[in-house]
């Protein structure tokens, strides 16, 4: 696989990150085909935080499997930094995801048998980092969330609201060129998830990192540049 450049080109303003066309989901059910995501277009640029709203089983985790190719599309197709997913087998979707993609999911996926350093660490050891710099790195991006003296505990010995820092840490560790987060201060007191969402904000401005936050928090969608709605398949801005 030749690796894109998504190091955004122009200002942000003209950077497309995201690019989303006539995206569209459907699962059969029975006789019928049930439609969750229809025919969406939209756009992030680089260093754009957009957040979508919308009912329970509107279909916003679906639209996150989506971006994040953690399940292919029934029509249309996700292209990130020019590369479009639809041109990529199963590896190199991997590949790809590895290093331009980071994700927030709404409960952490740690490991259960690693401490909070090695859950963070593991996607630079994947790659092909050496240990020791992988767990320089994740210690690092530790410290940043507020975890660093927790770094070398086990996800059980953790609370909820850590084990989502550690989560956090780990999908900005790879320095990704996407952030996709579900609910990501869901499990945070309001100090924490102040915190984070001021990383966010400079992360965005000094990295050009685009962010993609699905939330029932209005208030945390509201932090973010642009708000949709996704209700009955559509995105429409909110």
């Amino acid at each position: 696989m030749n690796e894109p450049d998504l190091k955004p080109r122009g200002t942000k303003e003209s950077a497309i990150m995201l690019d989303c066309r006539q995206l569209t989901r459907t699962y059969s059910e029975g006789p019928q085909n049930l439609t969750v995501l229809d025919h969406l277009d939209f756009e992030v640029r680089a260093g754009e935080r957009v957040a979508v709203v919308g009912s329970s089983g509107s279909g916003k985790t679906t639209l996150l499997n989506l971006l994040g190719g953690l399940d292919r599309p029934s029509g249309g197709e996700v292209i990130i930094g020019g590369q479009s997913l639809a041109g990529l087998n199963e590896a190199d979707l991997g590949r790809f995801r590895n290093r331009y993609i980071g994700f927030v999911y709404q409960f952490h996926h740690l490991l259960a048998e690693f401490t909070a350093a090695e859950n963070v660490a593991l996607p630079l050891i994947v790659r092909g980092q050496s240990r020791k710099a992988a767990t320089q790195r994740a210690m690092a991006l530790l410290e940043r969330v507020g975890m660093g003296p927790r770094g070398t505990h086990k996800p059980g010995e953790l609370s909820g609201g850590e084990r989502q820092r550690v989560a956090i840490a780990r999908a900005l560790v790879t320095d990704p060129s996407l952030v996709l987060m579900d609910e990501p201060t869901g499990n945070l007191d309001q100090t924490t998830a102040g915190n984070i969402l001021a990383m966010m904000d400079e992360l965005a401005a000094t990295t050009e990192c685009a962010f993609v936050v699905v939330t029932h928090d209005l208030s945390l969608a509201a932090h973010q540049d642009r708000m949709l709605r996704l209700d009955q398949g559509k995105l429409s801005a909110a």
